[in-house]
Protein backbone atom coordinates (compact mmCIF):
# COMPACT_ATOMS: atom_id res chain seq x y z
CA UNK A 1 0.00 0.00 0.00
CA UNK A 2 1.42 3.37 -0.99
CA UNK A 3 0.72 6.45 1.17
CA UNK A 4 1.14 10.07 0.06
CA UNK A 5 2.22 12.50 2.79
CA UNK A 6 2.35 16.29 2.34
CA UNK A 7 4.44 18.61 4.47
CA UNK A 8 2.07 21.53 3.75
CA UNK A 9 -0.13 22.79 6.56
CA UNK A 10 -3.27 24.27 4.99
CA UNK A 11 -4.74 25.41 8.29
CA UNK A 12 -1.63 27.37 9.25
CA UNK A 13 -1.12 28.77 5.75
CA UNK A 14 -4.74 29.93 5.58
CA UNK A 15 -4.60 31.56 8.99
CA UNK A 16 -1.50 33.49 7.99
CA UNK A 17 -3.21 34.71 4.83
CA UNK A 18 -6.30 35.92 6.70
CA UNK A 19 -4.21 37.64 9.35
CA UNK A 20 -2.15 39.77 7.00
CA UNK A 21 -3.76 40.11 3.60
CA UNK A 22 -4.85 43.28 1.87
CA UNK A 23 -8.11 41.48 1.12
CA UNK A 24 -8.95 41.31 4.80
CA UNK A 25 -8.51 45.08 5.05
CA UNK A 26 -11.06 45.45 2.25
CA UNK A 27 -13.47 42.89 3.69
CA UNK A 28 -15.43 45.29 5.97
CA UNK A 29 -16.05 47.60 3.02
CA UNK A 30 -17.33 44.72 0.89
CA UNK A 31 -19.61 43.57 3.71
CA UNK A 32 -20.94 47.11 4.07
CA UNK A 33 -21.88 47.15 0.39
CA UNK A 34 -23.59 43.78 0.89
CA UNK A 35 -25.64 45.14 3.79
CA UNK A 36 -26.58 48.39 2.07
CA UNK A 37 -27.72 46.68 -1.12
CA UNK A 38 -29.61 43.94 0.73
CA UNK A 39 -31.37 46.47 2.92
CA UNK A 40 -32.58 48.75 0.14
CA UNK A 41 -33.59 45.92 -2.20
CA UNK A 42 -35.62 44.30 0.56
CA UNK A 43 -37.20 47.62 1.44
CA UNK A 44 -38.21 48.42 -2.14
CA UNK A 45 -39.11 44.91 -3.23
CA UNK A 46 -40.74 43.43 -0.13
CA UNK A 47 -43.11 46.13 0.99
CA UNK A 48 -40.85 48.17 3.24
CA UNK A 49 -39.00 45.36 5.01
CA UNK A 50 -35.59 46.28 6.41
CA UNK A 51 -33.29 43.26 6.48
CA UNK A 52 -30.16 44.97 7.86
CA UNK A 53 -31.45 48.07 9.70
CA UNK A 54 -33.66 45.77 11.69
CA UNK A 55 -34.96 48.27 14.26
CA UNK A 56 -36.32 50.37 11.40
CA UNK A 57 -39.04 47.74 11.11
CA UNK A 58 -40.25 48.68 14.59
CA UNK A 59 -40.69 52.30 13.53
CA UNK A 60 -42.58 51.33 10.36
CA UNK A 61 -44.68 48.83 12.29
CA UNK A 62 -45.66 51.45 14.86
CA UNK A 63 -46.43 53.98 12.12
CA UNK A 64 -48.65 51.51 10.24
CA UNK A 65 -50.55 50.54 13.37
CA UNK A 66 -51.05 54.17 14.38
CA UNK A 67 -52.12 55.38 10.93
CA UNK A 68 -54.15 52.48 9.57
CA UNK A 69 -54.47 49.89 12.30
CA UNK A 70 -52.67 47.30 10.17
CA UNK A 71 -49.40 45.47 10.67
CA UNK A 72 -47.20 43.58 8.24
CA UNK A 73 -46.39 40.06 9.39
CA UNK A 74 -42.83 40.29 8.03
CA UNK A 75 -42.11 43.39 10.09
CA UNK A 76 -43.52 41.74 13.21
CA UNK A 77 -41.39 38.64 12.70
CA UNK A 78 -38.19 40.40 11.68
CA UNK A 79 -36.89 41.33 15.14
CA UNK A 80 -37.43 37.93 16.83
CA UNK A 81 -36.07 36.13 13.76
CA UNK A 82 -33.01 38.40 13.83
CA UNK A 83 -32.45 37.69 17.53
CA UNK A 84 -32.75 33.93 17.06
CA UNK A 85 -30.41 33.99 14.04
CA UNK A 86 -27.77 35.96 15.97
CA UNK A 87 -28.03 33.51 18.87
CA UNK A 88 -27.67 30.48 16.59
CA UNK A 89 -24.70 32.11 14.87
CA UNK A 90 -23.01 32.59 18.21
CA UNK A 91 -23.66 28.95 19.15
CA UNK A 92 -22.16 27.84 15.82
CA UNK A 93 -19.10 29.99 16.46
CA UNK A 94 -18.67 28.50 19.94
CA UNK A 95 -18.85 25.03 18.44
CA UNK A 96 -16.25 25.86 15.82
CA UNK A 97 -13.93 27.40 18.39
CA UNK A 98 -14.29 24.38 20.67
CA UNK A 99 -12.80 22.12 17.97
CA UNK A 100 -10.05 24.58 17.09
CA UNK A 101 -11.52 26.01 13.88
CA UNK A 102 -11.45 29.69 12.93
CA UNK A 103 -14.92 31.15 12.58
CA UNK A 104 -14.59 33.70 9.77
CA UNK A 105 -14.78 31.46 6.73
CA UNK A 106 -17.61 29.20 7.95
CA UNK A 107 -19.72 32.22 8.91
CA UNK A 108 -19.08 33.86 5.54
CA UNK A 109 -20.15 30.62 3.87
CA UNK A 110 -23.33 30.61 5.94
CA UNK A 111 -24.06 34.23 5.04
CA UNK A 112 -23.54 33.53 1.34
CA UNK A 113 -25.87 30.50 1.44
CA UNK A 114 -28.58 32.55 3.15
CA UNK A 115 -28.26 35.40 0.65
CA UNK A 116 -28.32 32.92 -2.23
CA UNK A 117 -31.48 31.42 -0.71
CA UNK A 118 -32.99 34.89 -0.32
CA UNK A 119 -32.29 35.57 -3.99
CA UNK A 120 -33.64 32.20 -5.20
CA UNK A 121 -36.84 32.33 -3.15
CA UNK A 122 -37.58 35.93 -4.10
CA UNK A 123 -37.08 35.28 -7.82
CA UNK A 124 -39.15 32.08 -7.61
CA UNK A 125 -42.06 34.09 -6.21
CA UNK A 126 -42.39 35.84 -9.57
CA UNK A 127 -42.07 39.40 -10.85
CA UNK A 128 -45.29 40.59 -9.16
CA UNK A 129 -44.65 39.26 -5.69
CA UNK A 130 -47.38 39.46 -3.07
CA UNK A 131 -45.46 40.78 -0.08
CA UNK A 132 -48.06 39.40 2.33
CA UNK A 133 -47.86 35.86 0.95
CA UNK A 134 -46.14 33.13 2.93
CA UNK A 135 -43.39 32.62 0.37
CA UNK A 136 -42.53 36.32 0.35
CA UNK A 137 -42.47 36.48 4.15
CA UNK A 138 -40.27 33.39 4.32
CA UNK A 139 -37.88 34.85 1.75
CA UNK A 140 -37.69 38.07 3.76
CA UNK A 141 -36.85 36.18 6.94
CA UNK A 142 -34.02 34.40 5.11
CA UNK A 143 -32.69 37.86 4.18
CA UNK A 144 -33.03 39.02 7.79
CA UNK A 145 -31.15 35.91 8.93
CA UNK A 146 -28.34 36.62 6.45
CA UNK A 147 -27.90 40.09 7.88
CA UNK A 148 -28.05 38.71 11.42
CA UNK A 149 -25.15 36.40 10.55
CA UNK A 150 -23.20 39.35 9.13
CA UNK A 151 -23.79 41.46 12.23
CA UNK A 152 -22.66 38.59 14.43
CA UNK A 153 -19.60 37.58 12.40
CA UNK A 154 -18.19 41.11 12.48
CA UNK A 155 -18.21 41.03 16.28
CA UNK A 156 -17.07 37.42 16.53
CA UNK A 157 -14.50 37.11 13.75
CA UNK A 158 -13.43 40.68 12.95
CA UNK A 159 -12.69 42.12 16.38
CA UNK A 160 -12.07 45.86 16.30
CA UNK A 161 -13.94 46.33 13.04
CA UNK A 162 -16.84 48.82 13.09
CA UNK A 163 -20.32 47.49 12.35
CA UNK A 164 -20.96 46.90 8.65
CA UNK A 165 -24.76 46.81 8.68
CA UNK A 166 -25.79 49.49 11.21
CA UNK A 167 -24.57 52.99 10.44
CA UNK A 168 -25.94 55.21 13.24
CA UNK A 169 -23.13 54.28 15.61
CA UNK A 170 -20.58 54.54 12.81
CA UNK A 171 -21.69 58.07 11.89
CA UNK A 172 -21.51 59.07 15.56
CA UNK A 173 -18.04 57.54 15.97
CA UNK A 174 -16.81 59.05 12.70
CA UNK A 175 -18.00 62.53 13.64
CA UNK A 176 -16.43 62.37 17.10
CA UNK A 177 -13.14 61.09 15.73
CA UNK A 178 -12.94 63.68 12.96
CA UNK A 179 -13.54 66.36 15.60
CA UNK A 180 -10.71 64.86 17.68
CA UNK A 181 -8.39 64.83 14.66
CA UNK A 182 -9.16 68.49 13.91
CA UNK A 183 -9.14 69.85 17.44
CA UNK A 184 -7.30 67.34 19.62
CA UNK A 185 -3.96 68.19 21.23
CA UNK A 186 -2.80 64.76 22.34
CA UNK A 187 -0.85 63.23 19.41
CA UNK A 188 -1.56 59.70 20.57
CA UNK A 189 -5.29 60.31 20.87
CA UNK A 190 -5.34 62.04 17.48
CA UNK A 191 -3.57 59.09 15.84
CA UNK A 192 -6.04 56.61 17.33
CA UNK A 193 -8.96 58.79 16.31
CA UNK A 194 -7.64 59.01 12.75
CA UNK A 195 -7.43 55.22 12.51
CA UNK A 196 -10.95 54.78 13.86
CA UNK A 197 -12.29 57.45 11.52
CA UNK A 198 -10.81 55.67 8.50
CA UNK A 199 -12.42 52.39 9.50
CA UNK A 200 -15.81 53.93 10.22
CA UNK A 201 -15.63 56.01 7.03
CA UNK A 202 -14.99 52.87 4.98
CA UNK A 203 -18.07 51.20 6.45
CA UNK A 204 -20.27 54.28 5.91
CA UNK A 205 -19.09 54.73 2.32
CA UNK A 206 -19.58 51.05 1.55
CA UNK A 207 -23.10 51.04 2.95
CA UNK A 208 -24.00 54.20 0.99
CA UNK A 209 -22.60 52.71 -2.22
CA UNK A 210 -24.53 49.52 -1.59
CA UNK A 211 -27.77 51.45 -1.08
CA UNK A 212 -27.24 53.37 -4.31
CA UNK A 213 -26.36 50.32 -6.39
CA UNK A 214 -29.15 48.26 -4.83
CA UNK A 215 -31.77 50.93 -5.48
CA UNK A 216 -30.79 51.30 -9.13
CA UNK A 217 -30.72 47.55 -9.63
CA UNK A 218 -34.07 46.96 -7.91
CA UNK A 219 -35.79 49.64 -9.98
CA UNK A 220 -34.47 48.15 -13.22
CA UNK A 221 -34.40 44.43 -12.39
CA UNK A 222 -36.81 43.87 -9.53
CA UNK A 223 -35.84 41.16 -7.06
CA UNK A 224 -33.36 39.72 -9.54
CA UNK A 225 -31.19 42.51 -8.14
CA UNK A 226 -30.60 40.33 -5.07
CA UNK A 227 -27.94 38.67 -7.21
CA UNK A 228 -25.83 41.74 -6.36
CA UNK A 229 -25.48 41.16 -2.59
CA UNK A 230 -25.28 37.40 -3.11
CA UNK A 231 -22.43 37.87 -5.59
CA UNK A 232 -20.66 40.29 -3.26
CA UNK A 233 -21.01 37.81 -0.39
CA UNK A 234 -19.29 35.24 -2.59
CA UNK A 235 -16.56 37.81 -3.25
CA UNK A 236 -16.17 38.36 0.49
CA UNK A 237 -15.72 34.61 0.91
CA UNK A 238 -13.18 34.47 -1.91
CA UNK A 239 -11.17 37.26 -0.25
CA UNK A 240 -10.43 35.12 2.79
CA UNK A 241 -9.83 31.80 1.04
CA UNK A 242 -6.21 30.67 1.09
CA UNK A 243 -4.36 30.61 -2.24
CA UNK A 244 -3.81 27.27 -3.95
CA UNK A 245 -0.14 26.51 -3.44
CA UNK A 246 1.74 25.37 -6.57
CA UNK A 247 2.51 21.66 -6.60
CA UNK A 248 6.27 22.20 -6.71
CA UNK A 249 6.01 24.40 -3.61
CA UNK A 250 5.01 21.38 -1.54
CA UNK A 251 7.19 18.53 -0.35
CA UNK A 252 5.83 15.05 -0.75
CA UNK A 253 7.24 11.76 0.36
CA UNK A 254 6.25 8.30 -0.72
CA UNK A 255 6.70 5.39 1.58
CA UNK A 256 5.48 1.87 1.39
CA UNK A 257 3.59 0.50 4.32
CA UNK A 258 4.09 -3.11 5.18
CA UNK A 259 1.44 -5.25 6.76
Amino acid sequence: MVALNSMANPATDGAALVAGSLGLALLPGVLSVVAGSTDIIGFLGLGGLFTAHITGNLAILAANIASSGTAQVAQILSVPVFIVAVGLTRLLAVGLESIGLATLRPLLVLQFLLLAGFFALSVAAGPHIDTTATNAIFAGMIGVSAMAVQNALVQISLAGTPPTAVMTGNVTRFTMDVTEVLLGRDPGAVARARTRAKRAGQAIAGFAVGCGLGAVCEVTMGLWSLALPAGLALLALAIVLPPIAPLRGRHFSLHRKTD
